[in-house]
């Protein structure tokens, strides 16, 4: 993203901001072949990012802008684009200077198509365990996009910078800092069990829900990449296994472990399992910091049912 590029709240909800974004648009649609048929409306803004919906001749497509927190999506999309077509969105066009991206439309996600989209995330997260094996020779084309590094050897660092900014909330008392401080050797030795797992790093999507997954059956393809990291890959089980509970823990766990089964036995597995996602709540606290971070820059309000995340997110860690 170039320096100084104009972004945020204020800005992608003006006029000029809006009518730049839509002349970029019909470009790129007049590449493609195609034209829009209608007003750019402003679907959804964050202080991290900003989605237009627009109407074409052949359906609906989105523009997307990214703040500098999240413009490593941009050229992230290039990657995934290239190794894994069948599991993303391709996008129609890219603008990694102004951290733009234009993409088709996906369809509805899971969540809308299924009357119980938490059971129907088994064959969602065995496609993206193979997705991510697919992606295993490419950490270091993710890594000059800008994609953050959580993989096991950095999370000690990680956890460092977690609990400076844990101490920066208002509700950050002596108790809970000494709480989380407390985890600074089991964080250690997790982070080396990790790091000798025969499981090698791949990309954490770090928010898979059925919101985040379009398609059906066993051909998904994932999208809304903005809080993603490059991890242990066991690390993307967060989400997915705090939301199914336990009447579909077992089923979520064995449908995503059956894409590593050739690299060690299942209890392997499992306790690399455990283990990623109590990091993977390190890598969660540092996504709120981000965004907050954007709020803050933008001189946008904070909820306050929101400043404490990043205390909040490291006192989930279970102790050891």
């Amino acid at each position: 993203m170039r320096s100084g590029e104009p972004h945020g709240v204020a800005v992608w909800k003006g006029e000029e901001w809006r009518a730049q974004a839509t002349a970029w648009v019909d470009e790129a649609l007049a590449a493609a072949g195609s034209e829009r048929t209608g007003p750019a409306v402003l679907h959804r803004v964050h202080p991290w990012s900003a989605v237009l919906r627009v109407p074409t001749g052949d359906g609906t497509v989105w523009m997307k802008a990214s703040a500098p927190t999240t413009a490593f999506e941009v050229p992230m999309y290039a990657v995934l684009a290239r190794v894994a077509p069948e599991r993303t969105l391709i996008p129609i066009a890219a603008d990694p200077e102004r951290a733009w991206l234009l993409l088709p439309d996906g369809g509805p996600p899971l969540a809308e198509r299924s009357d119980e989209p938490t059971a129907g995330m088994a064959p969602a997260l065995a496609a993206y365990g193979r997705l991510q094996r697919d992606l295993e020779g490419h950490i270091g084309e993710l890594l000059a996009a800008g994609v953050p590094d959580m993989r096991p050897e950095a999370m000690p660092e990680r956890f460092e910078e977690a609990l400076l900014h844990a101490m920066e909330a208002p509700a950050a008392g002596d108790d809970a800092i000494v709480r989380i401080a407390a985890l600074r050797e089991p964080v250690a030795e997790w982070a080396a069990e990790l790091a000798a797992s025969p499981v090698p790093p791949s990309l954490d999507h770090s928010d898979l829900h059925p919101f985040n997954v379009l398609g059906d059956g066993d051909e998904p393809r994932f999208f809304d990449w903005g809080d993603s990291s490059l991890a242990h890959p066991f690390a993307v089980m967060l989400v997915p296994l705090d939301m199914a509970g336990p009447e579909h823990r077992d089923e979520a766990s064995d449908a995503y472990l059956a894409a590593f089964a050739d690299l060690a036995p299942r209890e392997r597995l499992l306790a690399d399992l455990d283990i990623a996602r109590r990091l993977a709540r390190i890598a969660r606290a540092l996504t709120w910091e981000r965004a907050l971070r954007s709020s803050r820059e933008q001189g946008e309000p904070v909820e306050e049912r929101f400043e404490g995340a990043v205390l909040e997110t490291l006192l989930e860690i279970p102790p050891p």
